[in-house]
């Protein structure tokens, strides 16, 4: 019964996989197809992009499970947290056109990564790009002010004009809220904060930002 399922699964995600191949073939792109029988599938996606020094991984925010929010133990935290690359990670129905980018930055050298890849993105697609820091405590403000001039200074000299904004709240939900006043289709992050956390992102701003918000957010890894 169990090979019959495993047939079955291989044979609808083969379908499935050229259907891709020839979308992409009829666009001019050539496409690699690849299929793995894993119970950690995870480690063959991180694998992959290792073996092909893949430079993005496209992932969407949850699987065939119905996983509404991300969460630990999902398969797109497991490659975000192992990734050799930077990871995007697109909600059901998200476009990326890059017309309206938002830069998340909290100083960190992981948000600066970030916001070189933002700043690389405006500058070739044209897009108009906010740079928001969120300060928990009214103690943090000046430092997110910071935060933001830094980026804003370093988009400035690559001649893209920058949108500004210092808050004050809860960061994942004033960036995803943000995000949606701006009508940005892509939200840019580091891995990591400040505070560091563990390669399974629990709890972490990255993974509440991508667990809630209606954008595709890329993950900047350094």
């Amino acid at each position: 019964m169990r090979s019959q399922v495993i047939e079955k699964e291989e044979k609808e995600a083969r379908e499935h996989l050229e259907s891709i191949k020839n979308e992409a073939s009829s666009k001019g792109i050539l496409c690699e197809t690849i299929i793995s029988l894993s119970d950690e599938p995870y480690h063959d996606i991180v694998n992959q992009a290792s073996k092909s020094k893949a430079n993005i991984i496209i992932m969407r925010t949850h699987g065939r499970t119905g996983i509404k929010r991300l969460m630990m133990g999902s398969v797109t935290a497991k490659v975000i947290g192992h990734a050799p690359c930077n990871v995007l990670v697109l909600p059901r129905d998200a476009k990326v056109e890059c017309r309206n980018v938002l830069i998340a930055t909290d100083g960190s050298k992981y948000s600066d990564a970030a916001a070189s890849v933002a700043i690389g993105i405006a500058k070739r697609c044209g897009s108009n790009l906010a740079v928001i820091s969120v300060a928990s405590s009214d103690s943090e403000i000046s430092s997110a002010s910071a935060n933001v001039k830094k980026v804003t200074d370093a988009s400035e000299n690559e001649s893209i004009k920058t949108e500004p904004i210092v808050t004050r709240g809860t960061p994942y939900e004033v960036i995803t809220a943000t995000a949606k006043k701006k009508k940005a289709d892509l939200i840019v992050v580091g891995s990591r904060g400040r505070k560091g956390f563990e390669r399974l992102l629990m709890g972490s701003v990255t993974e509440r930002v991508i667990g809630h918000s209606e954008a595709a957010v890329l993950v900047v890894r350094i």
